[in-house]
């Protein structure tokens, strides 16, 4: 299940995702009320978002934030990424964080690890395969 900082941080990306890319930044509490994210909260994601390369910040009485990439360059799974860590729900299964259960007795059979790796796998491909571009177009095709 998606944490709430994710959710925020998915939210704060797609509003950023359909502002005008050669426009003014976008001011943090603008962000933060359109997203509908506590401002305290977005001044955290953000950080890890721009550190991530994500986005690009401008400082001043004109500042705000804007995408480093163009949206259709950057994917859900990227960013979840940068907020959660891996997206396995078993450490066994993770690409980047691998390492062995405690209760596992045979992690070469074991059904759940097997399991859980057709879930990453499958996890990874939609998020993967869904850019903001994407996910903004089927938000505008919705309403």
């Amino acid at each position: 299940m998606l944490t709430q900082r994710s959710r925020y941080a998915l939210r704060a990306m797609l509003f950023l995702a359909k502002q005008p890319r050669d426009g003014a930044p976008t001011p943090m509490t603008r962000i933060a009320a359109e997203a509908n994210v506590p401002r305290k909260f977005l001044e955290l994601i953000l950080a890890d978002l721009r550190e991530a390369g994500f986005i690009l910040s401008t400082r001043g009485k004109m500042g705000g934030y804007r995408l480093a990439r163009p949206n259709h360059l950057i994917s859900l799974g990227e960013i979840v990424r940068v907020i959660e860590g891996p997206l396995a729900l078993v450490p066994c299964v993770s690409r980047t964080a691998y390492r062995p259960c405690l209760d596992c007795k045979d992690e070469a059979s074991c059904a759940i690890r097997h399991a859980m790796a057709r879930v990453r796998d499958e996890t990874a491909r939609i998020l993967d395969g869904t850019s903001l571009a994407d996910a903004t177009a089927e938000d505008l095709a919705a309403a």
